[in-house]
């Protein structure tokens, strides 16, 4: 296949299933990404901002035992399913590294331009290079090379929750001397353990972010642009092992048939069984501990032991669950809608971005909505994009962001607007 011949290629080799699963997990991850667009440090933490009682608390414990780390799971895992279907193609090397480099850019964009501190697209681009090498590793072989990088961010993790559970010990140690006889060390380490301990920044540290983020764009810019930084700095060795384990794993399930629906239905029976077995009474487990605790740093931390593990649970019963839906053949029209909406997702992912940038710092209402409200502008994106993606893709051929992602890999501009073929006039005379 020349050059030309892939631009023009409308859609390639779709599947509805991967489009289908895309797309939910899109809408799942601005369930989460919403508290941080319209709450910064409250993500974590209720007692923050947005409501701590009532049903601002239960929506937070409702939101983290169902879809915390999950969606962004799921979205990691149908990026590497992804990436054996791009890499199918003849001829694919050139633009499979153009095509992510500038998904790098447009990670760049989304956080720079968009003030989205949170985003995505900058580490599955930079993680995407690393996973070319792989492509042509059976299914088995990606998965356990999967499974063990996943294994790997998860001891980096408990090596950090070790860390600093042995600093609230030292902490605890050092208190018990008497203030005139500690030493430098001991009023070091109590000063550090107060900061954790704290699980969330100082109330004047809130207040002062809040007068920023809603002071105008630039003012915005400045407040975020030290966290945007170390996201796309450390953070991109931090969690490297983590998305590039996913990845793999949705790279094996795909050549195992599993993202392709060609898997018995037991399989995906025992996904959701076995995944929520583990992932549900974990994840109540952590935010039962959290909850009770105050929401104090120590309780985040002892909560962290189990926290990699449910999440990969949970993310494989979600999988099992949306597995089975779509074998079943119900309610179609979701399931069409649903896939428009995974098409395209590099739209609807920074529309997300655009829409949070007008509202919480345009508008100004960034820290000015309970935790649960936030989720009726959740609830309305969804509904616009349920309805907006079928219809667009009816007209055209790709999502907006789409195309121009295309026309940047391949260097020519695909067909845009979908021609709708016309009837002679002879034909209609007759």
């Amino acid at each position: 296949m020349s050059m030309t011949e892939a631009v023009t290629a409308p859609t390639g080799r779709r599947l509805e299933s991967l489009d289908f699963i895309r797309g939910c997990a899109l809408f799942g991850i601005l369930i989460m990404n919403i508290v941080g667009m319209g709450l910064g440090p409250a993500y974590d933490n209720p007692t923050v901002l947005g409501g701590d009682k009532g049903i601002d608390l239960w929506t937070w414990f409702a939101v983290n035992v169902t879809f915390e780390g999950t969606q962004r799971g799921l979205f990691s895992i149908l990026f590497g399913a992804g990436v054996i279907l791009f890499t199918s193609r003849p001829d694919s090397t050139d633009a499979y590294f153009r095509r992510n480099l500038w998904l790098i850019a447009f990670g760049l964009f989304n956080a720079w331009v968009l003030l989205w501190s949170g985003d995505i697209l900058y580490f599955y681009g930079l993680t995407a290079l690393f996973l070319f090498a792989f492509r042509h590793l059976s299914g088995k072989k990606l998965l356990a090379i999967g499974i063990a990088s996943f294994v790997l961010g998860a001891a980096w993790s408990g090596l950090d929750t070790r860390n600093l559970l042995n600093l609230h010990t030292r902490a605890v140690a050092a208190e018990q001397v008497p203030a005139a006889k500690r030493t430098e060390e001991q009023k070091k380490v109590i000063e550090q353990w107060k900061e954790e301990a704290r699980g969330a920044p100082k109330p004047a540290a809130v207040q002062k972010m809040k007068q920023q983020v809603t002071a105008g764009y630039f003012s915005a810019l400045e407040a975020r642009a030290p966290r945007i930084a170390e996201a796309q700095s450390w953070w991109a060795y931090r969690y490297f092992f983590d998305i590039f384990g996913m990845m793999m794993m949705g790279m094996a399930l795909f050549k195992l048939g599993v993202l392709t629906l060609e898997a018995k239905t037991r399989t995906y029976l025992a996904m959701m069984a076995g995944g929520y077995a583990i992932g549900v009474p974990l994840n109540l487990y952590e935010a039962n501990w959290i909850m009770s605790h105050g929401f104090s740093g120590l309780a985040y931390h002892q909560a962290n032991i189990t926290y990699d593990f449910s999440r990969l649970a949970q993310t494989i019963g979600h999988l099992g669950l949306l597995g089975l839906f779509l074998k079943s053949g119900i309610l179609p029209w979701l399931r069409q809608s649903m896939a428009a909406v995974g098409r395209m997702a590099l739209t609807n992912y920074l529309t997300h971005s655009l829409v949070a940038l007008i509202i919480f710092v345009f508008l100004g209402y960034w820290g000015a909505l309970a935790r649960h409200q936030l989720y009726y502008i959740v609830f309305a994106v969804w509904a616009a994009q349920l309805v907006i993606s079928p219809i667009w893709l009816r007209n055209f051929h790709f999502g907006p962001v789409e195309w121009l992602w295309r026309y940047l890999t391949y260097g020519n501009a695909p067909p845009f607007r979908k021609v709708r073929p016309t009837i002679p006039v002879g034909a209609l005379a007759a």
